[in-house]
């Protein structure tokens, strides 16, 4: 095991997804033969929302609603960070213009269940195989850094707005990927590898399973870019593993098209914990709006996992 914290690398994780959501924001539901035409190799501005170079969409919003939530309660608090969701869904807290431009259906459906129909946090998230888009995968990455988070935990923050097996199933997943990053001396296959054999483990009696099964196999040759939980997972896993840093994964992961913002995103909180923050070139982290907000949360985050 590593000689160092997980909270070491929070702004390694945090501002590599951030700077893959914003590089896929202005191509967003660009197909792969559009980008082909034309692809993306630096920050562009406008495009498919009309905002400036370094905008993020909900992607990142979400997940700096998460982090905000669990410093300010110095722990997980489902109700919180329902309460600051609706913040961001109504009012564009944790946006940088502070309005909310995009935002799933399903994400959008849960949180007014909860604002409107007063549902209990953890039961708010569909539940229906319609209901597995990527919309929990974006915001989930913060709980890696906490030290001895439980599956439970994760399935719970999956469920605020994902309920379904697969989507939380993918969550937990995703996290364990992470934490091998954060703690182990690996390859990136062998880090996957690891937190695959865990998940198969753990959920070796549920049928969800058999949808991970390219994943489990590196079966990756033919994935598309679409917002469907599984085929984000299998984006980010093939573009990881068919590159060698963080720019590369990050621009194959938007090339791909669709849902660019989602993949990169997701895609660079990965890469930006397995090849450093200093992997990420410099100049897209310059023309993030809001950036020195970021890495303030980003200490006070590390703070908190530090002493939890």
């Amino acid at each position: 095991m590593k000689n160092i914290t997980l909270s070491m690398k929070v702004k390694d994780g945090i501002i590599g997804f951030i700077v893959g959501d914003a590089l896929g924001v202005p191509v967003e539901f660009n197909s792969r033969y559009e980008l082909e035409k034309d692809p993306v190799t630096e920050m562009r501005e406008y495009g498919t929302y009309n905002k400036p170079k370094g905008t993020w969409s909900d992607d990142s919003a979400m997940t700096l609603a998460t982090m905000h939530s669990i410093v300010q309660k110095q722990g997980i608090d489902y109700e919180d960070m329902m309460k600051k969701f609706v913040e961001w869904l109504e009012d564009g807290k944790y946006m940088q213009d502070n309005y909310t431009f995009d935002s799933g259906i399903t994400t959008s459906s849960a949180i007014r269940r909860y604002e409107f129909e007063k549902i209990t946090p953890v039961q708010c998230g569909g539940t229906g195989e319609r209901d597995n888009g990527n919309g929990s995968l974006m915001r989930i990455l913060p709980l890696a850094y906490i030290k001895d988070i439980d599956f439970e935990t994760i399935e719970n923050i999956s469920a605020l707005t994902h309920g379904h097996k697969r989507s939380k199933i993918a969550c937990v997943l995703y996290v364990e990927i992470a934490k091998s990053m954060l703690e182990n001396d690996l390859t990136i296959e062998q880090h996957i590898q690891s937190a695959c054999d865990k998940i198969k483990e753990y959920y070796k009696d549920s049928p969800e399973l058999k949808h991970f099964e390219k994943i489990f196999n590196n079966d990756l040759d033919d994935i598309n870019g679409k917002g469907y939980v599984i085929y984000t997972f299998e984006c980010v896993i093939h573009c990881l593993l068919t590159t060698d840093n963080y720019k590369d994964a990050v621009l194959k992961a938007v090339n791909i098209g669709e849902d660019t913002d989602t993949n990169a995103a997701i895609c660079g909180g990965l890469a930006g914990i397995y090849y450093g923050f200093d992997s990420i070139p410099i100049d897209w982290i310059e023309q993030i709006n809001k950036i020195d907000e970021v890495l303030s949360l980003c200490e006070r985050y590390e703070v908190f996992c530090d002493e939890y």
